[in-house]
């Protein structure tokens, strides 16, 4: 397998750390229409995770499960080793697409993505993703690894649109999965995306999930629980039209949330 058909919305699970609110949240999400929930070593709910897809009436086979390699285990070593400990706490033979986390800490260009490709040889993951580099380290990255990059996961959303990665994402034929597509909440009081909302007569949420899917090879993974999960997945309703988009491209105000010294784009 060499492309990675993902669905047009996934479900992000970081934070939600406490198992049976994780378990069940992956359990309906699924059952209403998600299929594709996305985990990590960073997040401590993979076993949550695999419980709920367990839990869950939908068929293995239909969800795209996708977790990541913890910075700290990005040693050969350490990332082949823990990358079967996260099939084990998943309770799963193998995931759709596992990522390299963040190129920090004790990520090695060459023996990193020489264990990405060798899990990969040996069927513990389908596909290889990458999160939180930059255009170079994607280049670098891409010329070493023999797995095609079939995902690119970096924090995007309408007050940080990150057009360079997307334009990198498609001239190169992979999806960029776009964690926090709320801006952690920033975006939700937002002035303009306000008023778009208003004018839609739906949530600020709505307009900064339909400004995603209105993106070419932009996949959203919104963290949510409860109504929030039914409110994420219906905003695929929505169509912004051009001028809302229009006026979000050429819109002044633009913030990264998560922005750790460590980061590759801080060095």
């Amino acid at each position: 397998m060499t492309e990675l058909d993902l669905p047009a919305l996934g479900l992000g699970t970081s934070a939600n750390d406490d198992f049976e609110e994780c378990a069940e949240t992956v359990k309906a999400a699924l059952e209403l229409g998600y299929r594709h929930v996305d985990t990590a070593q960073m997040y401590d709910n993979e076993a949550a995770v695999g419980e709920g897809i367990r839990r869950a009436d939908v068929a293995r086979e239909d969800v795209v499960v996708a977790t990541k390699v913890h910075p700290d285990n990005l040693a050969y070593d350490d990332a082949k080793r823990t990358a079967r400990e996260s099939l084990e706490r998943l309770g799963l033979d193998s995931v759709d697409l596992l990522y390299v986390h963040w190129p920090t800490s004790a990520y090695d260009p060459e023996g990193t993505l020489r264990a990405m490709d060798e899990l990969r040889e040996a069927g513990l993951c389908d596909h290889v993703g990458l999160s939180n580099f930059t255009p170079d380290l994607l280049d670098e990255a891409r010329g070493i690894l023999d797995s095609p990059v079939v995902a690119h996961q970096v924090e995007c959303h309408p007050l940080f649109p990150q057009e360079e990665l997307r334009a990198y994402a498609v001239e190169h034929g992979h999806s960029l999965v776009g964690y926090s597509p709320l801006g952690r909440g920033e975006a939700l009081d937002d002035p303009l995306l306000t008023e778009i909302a208003e004018k839609h007569e739906t949530s600020t949420a709505a307009v900064c999930l339909a400004w995603a899917f209105a993106q070419e090879a932009l996949v959203p993974i919104p963290k949510a629980t409860g109504d929030h999960v039914r409110a994420n997945f219906d905003a695929q309703e929505l169509e912004l039209d051009e001028e809302d988009l229009e006026r979000i491209a050429e819109y002044d105000v633009r913030e990264r949330v998560i922005d750790p010294d460590s980061a590759a784009w801080n060095r």
